[in-house]
């Protein structure tokens, strides 16, 4: 195995990582500044108030993309497996 053929896997690694935590975290993020600018429009300032949202939403995104996600991932993991007997040779 070269190192034009890590580089590769480790790309590949980075942009499976992208796919599979981009769309949970985008959405952690929105929620995020959606309850922030209500907690400011409102004066409520109660830490805890941020999760349960946040917590409903990683949950909605998960059902509603969870299959897709494990795709991806079954995907990656095939395509290192396949590529073992490259390392032995």
């Amino acid at each position: 195995m070269n190192d034009t053929q890590v580089l590769e896997i480790a790309r590949e690694a980075i942009w499976t990582g992208t796919l599979v935590a981009g769309p949970i975290l985008i959405t952690v993020l929105l929620v995020g500044v959606v309850v922030g600018i209500f907690q400011a429009a409102t004066s409520i300032n109660e830490m805890t108030l941020s999760f349960l949202p946040k917590l409903i939403a990683v949950t909605l995104i998960m059902m509603l993309l969870g299959s897709w996600q494990l795709e991806i991932l079954m995907d990656f993991a095939r395509r290192i497996f396949e590529r073992i007997p490259d390392v032995a040779g």
